[in-house]
């Protein structure tokens, strides 16, 4: 018999949709989680095993500790053994922190500053040479040798370039004893009253002694070294009287011509999270924002009062309107007047405010009075609601600004003293910029050129440095740079940096569990996630992964299989085994495994109808200034490696361009030339895997729209007109309806104090979210609550004599979800069950047939027969004269295209380019398209 040491047992799970499941799964293996989207594989890996290993974890602290940790509610299992310290890795974003990066969330820009503090060279951001430093012995012999028998003033440098008039400075030198001064080149006694010009700028120096250098007088030479080191901060200056030449000398790192010191580098130095390495104008974050104009008045030839100025809502703003009324009056034009008449002077005085003070007349509460007010300005006005506390007119202010890179870093984050320390004759921000690919390469070069000291003192860092680069390789992410803001990744690729950093930390005996890692990943690049699952493994470690991937499942130690369906109709271990016995098995999954079934390719491609979306110049980010053709009226695939330019091409450039063009949309494109073909859809819509809501009260109803409808029934029903029951009164959401003790959640929060916060049924509606009264108004012998908790599959039949909810749930169980509920929370959605809701909500709307639909990864999170019914979907969209682009890695949809665009050649600075496009059949004859080689097996 098995001890925990070898498994890790599970007994009567039962949370979400699971059916009280038993389950022994080996430990210190690759396992591999499958199953039909919705079968209850994240609820078992992630809300059972992971949520037990966090609560035993979270138990280990005292319980004053525990009031500061998120809470950790026990999953419903009855018992779990074997169980080892717990990691999940989901598909999150690792940060919205902009000082976030790839370089700080992998260690490795922490290993570079250690690198530059170390073996970098210092050179003078003034003269550009190469800084010295000097101890007190060799400054006393380079003196006594460059200056033997000269006349000399010891200097100590205070004030360098500063405005001020410093009287309290020479107050201070006085008292301790000092006479003279030397003040922007001309020595000066030192008086009680002496003051400068406090708004020019000023050099000034403490006259420490004048001697001749001499063997005789070393000794006063070395105290008034010493006593000029003190006050300078160690750095002296040195005058020769003779010819005037100043000579710079200091303990610390110094330009040898004008005398600028460096303090001696410390890891700190290098960091933008750390004021002594942060730029002073942006603190480290490389952006400032700055009010744009061409978001402030989007369109000169419209007036004011046609909504010319974009912040100026005319209908709500009498008391500016007024304002600008006089202001007109000033300088010559009327709220009519479009901008584009308007004179310099009128427009800067509604952009940047006026001098003097204007009266304004406004009535308020019946009452006018008249004001004597500034009117500040539209830019000033903007830019002080961005620093307000208020997050709301941070928000509003934000709409008006742009990012623009700090002029004083250029974008680089650091200080222009850290900016100075080079390896290579690159700064570690320079570095930062370079991908892992280049990076890598660097190390390497750095390694060759260093000297024997340097190497001994930085050899143990480059290693560290090299081991954390090849496990960053090793998951597919070589495009990535190590100042790319960890909020611009993917979800996909947040999950295999994270991975990257455990198989580095090299830890053992802990669980990780994953969720499908291989999300945006090409199939090039596969096995090398593989491989680094397989050294998670043999370091002695268990990983459970979440995964549809065949070569994923058919690499892993152990398959759990999950099904037989989805939401209650899942919830139950269908196989459990090695590979080969579970393709062996009678199960869904087994057939799409072992070949039984496939997607197949399809007998004809679709030729479009004629027209095109044609996008010139497009060149954000790593886009090499690319025109792209896209075919309307059928599928078309953009492929390309990992980092290609993919998103960069459709979700940041042709996506925003079409959003502005028919929706207004505020989110500005990155930079292209010129598009054609806009005439040829009427609007654009975007399916991603986002959730449809973040809070419990959002559900599939009320997302598609189908629960207001059965409001309107209920309201309609003849008890309801007798009560006078409106619409609203059967919205969870509004007082009257609803139950008042739970505020219509249905459960209630009880507050535990040093326990962890627990969710009870709500004593009131006993979790029907609605009061008694409204519980009695019954359609088909159903109450409202009633209806919320049919699965999509049961309302389909329910509602199959009402026309315009039939259509939505109709659709929702065409787009396979036909097992979650209507009044399902959307918090328990996957990402894959939220994007086909939002894909069943379009699709339930009339259609013009010339809408442009654009879907990012939309197999993720889905198994084959969910991806077999997703391309039956997008098919019927087709059909109906519409056009769909899918940005897509996953073979069994790009085979199934009309048409394919492939980007590349790889990822990062080597792609951005069209390698090629046209059917797949075309496609697979191209040599340098990775797509095309892993195509060609798929067609073949």
């Amino acid at each position: 018999m098995k001890n925990q040491k070898d498994e890790i047992c599970i007994y009567g799970a039962r949370e979400h949709n699971l059916k009280n499941i038993n389950l022994n799964i080996p430990r210190n293996k690759l396992v591999v989680f499958t199953g039909k989207s919705g079968s209850g594989k994240s609820t078992l890996a992630f809300n059972t095993i992971h949520a037990e290993g966090q609560r035993r974890y979270l138990e280990t602290f005292s319980s004053y500790a525990r009031q500061f940790v998120a809470d950790m509610k026990r999953p419903d299992v009855d018992k779990i053994t074997g169980l080892s310290p717990v990691v999940s890795i989901e598909q999150k974003t690792t940060s919205k922190n902009p000082r976030s990066t790839v370089g700080t969330i992998t260690e490795i820009y922490d290993y570079l500053r250690l690198l530059y503090s170390r073996v970098s060279v210092a050179y003078s951001y003034n003269s550009g040479k190469k800084m010295v430093r000097f101890t007190d012995d060799q400054i006393i012999s380079l003196i006594q040798k460059d200056f033997k028998n000269q006349d000399i003033i010891i200097l100590s440098p205070i004030i360098k370039s500063r405005k001020g008039h410093y009287s309290d400075l020479f107050q201070k030198l006085l008292k301790k004893g000092f006479i003279k001064a030397r003040v922007d080149g001309t020595i000066i006694e030192i008086s009680p009253l002496l003051k400068l010009d406090r708004y020019k700028i000023h050099d000034i120096e403490i006259v420490i002694d004048r001697l001749r250098v001499s063997s005789h007088n070393k000794d006063r030479l070395f105290s008034s070294l010493m006593l000029a080191m003190k006050e300078g901060d160690g750095v002296l200056m040195l005058l020769n009287t003779k010819d005037n030449i100043i000579r710079y000398f200091s303990r610390s790192l110094m330009c040898p011509d004008t005398g600028i010191a460096y303090e001696n580098p410390e890891p700190n130095n290098f960091s933008f999270n750390s004021p002594k390495g942060a730029c002073n104008s942006c603190n480290g974050l490389g952006k400032y924002n700055e009010v744009s104009l061409s978001k402030i008045i989007p369109n000169k030839n419209l007036s004011i009062l046609k909504g010319a100025i974009a912040p100026i809502i005319t209908k709500k703003s009498d008391w500016i309107i007024n304002q600008l009324k006089l202001i007109g009056e000033k300088f010559n034009f009327n709220l009519n007047t479009p901008i584009s008449d308007f004179s310099k002077e009128a427009l800067d005085a509604i952009l940047y405010g006026l001098t003097d003070s204007i009266k304004v007349k406004y009535k308020s509460a019946g009452i006018s009075k008249t004001y004597k007010i500034d009117f500040p300005g539209i830019f000033t006005f903007i830019k002080e609601q961005s620093v307000s506390s208020s997050h709301s007119m941070k928000r509003w202010a934000s709409k008006y600004m742009i990012q623009k890179d700090c002029p004083s870093c250029k974008g680089l984050r650091l200080n222009k003293e850290s900016l100075h320390f080079k390896i290579l004759n690159k700064n570690i921000s320079e570095v930062s910029q370079l991908d892992i690919l280049e990076f890598n390469k660097w190390i390497d070069e750095v390694g060759n050129h260093l000297d024997d000291q340097q190497l001994q003192i930085g050899f143990q860092i480059l290693q560290e440095l090299t081991k954390r680069i090849k496990f960053i390789l090793d998951v597919g992410l070589s495009y990535l740079s190590l100042d790319r803001k960890s909020s611009s990744l993917s979800g996909g690729e947040s999950q295999r940096i994270r991975l990257a950093t455990q198989v580095g930390a090299k830890l053992t005996n802990v669980l990780y569990i994953l969720d499908e890692p291989s999300i945006g990943l090409h199939q090039r690049d596969n096995l090398k996630l593989i491989d680094s699952l397989k050294k998670l493994r043999d370091i002695g470690n268990s990983v459970i992964v979440v995964e549809h991937d065949k070569e994923m499942i058919q690499n892993s130690d152990y398959v759990v299989d999950l099904g037989p369906d989805a939401g209650h109709n899942g919830g139950q271990i269908i196989n459990a085994g090695k590979y080969d016995s579970i393709i062996k098995e009678n199960s869904i999954t087994s057939e799409f495994l072992n070949g039984h079934r496939n997607i197949y390719v399809p007998n004809f491609r679709r030729k479009g109808n004629g027209k095109y979306l044609k996008l010139f110049g497009a060149n954000g980010n790593n886009l090499k200034k690319i025109d792209v053709k896209i075919p309307l009226g059928l599928i078309c695939c953009v492929t390309g490696v990992s980092g290609s330019g993919k998103s960069t091409l459709i979700n940041d450039t042709l996506y925003p361009i079409l959003n502005k063009h028919f929706f207004r949309s505020e989110k500005e494109p990155l930079s292209y030339s010129k598009i054609e073909g806009l005439d040829y859809i009427d609007k654009v819509i975007a399916i991603n895997q986002s959730p449809i809501g973040r809070t419990p009260r959002s559900n599939p109803a009320t997302y598609t729209g189908v629960f207001s409808l059965i409001r309107d029934i209920f309201s309609m029903l003849p008890e309801s007109i007798i009560r006078s029951y409106k619409s609203g009164r059967f919205s969870f959401n509004v007082k009257g309806g609803r139950c008042e003790i739970c505020k219509g959640g249905g459960k209630k929060t009880i507050e535990m104090n040093f326990l962890a916060n627990i969710d009870v049924e709500c004593e009131g509606c006993y979790g029907k979210r609605y009061n008694q009264q409204t519980l009695e108004i019954l359609y088909k012998g159903k109450s409202i609550s009633d209806i919320l908790d049919l699965s999509v599959d049961q309302a389909v039949v329910f509602f199959q004599n009402i026309p315009n909810i039939f259509r939505i749930v109709k659709t929702l169980q065409d787009v396979g979800l036909g097992y979650i509920k209507l009044g399902q929370s959307s918090t328990t959605l996957s990402g894959g069950e939220a994007q086909r809701i939002k894909l069943a909500s379009e699709l339930s709307k009339k259609h013009t047939g010339n809408t442009f639909y654009i879907l990012d990864e939309p197999t993720t999170g889905l198994h084959f027969e969910d991806v077999e019914v997703l391309l039956s979907v997008i098919n019927s969209i087709v059909d109906k004269g519409n056009s769909v682009l899918i940005i897509e890695h996953n073979m069994d949809v790009i085979k199934s295209a009309d048409y394919i665009i492939d980007i590349g050649p790889e990822g990062g600075k080597k792609g951005g380019k069209v390698i090629c496009n046209g059917i797949p059949e075309d496609i697979v004859k191209v040599n340098n398209s990775y797509t095309a080689k892993y195509l060609f097996k798929e067609l073949n």
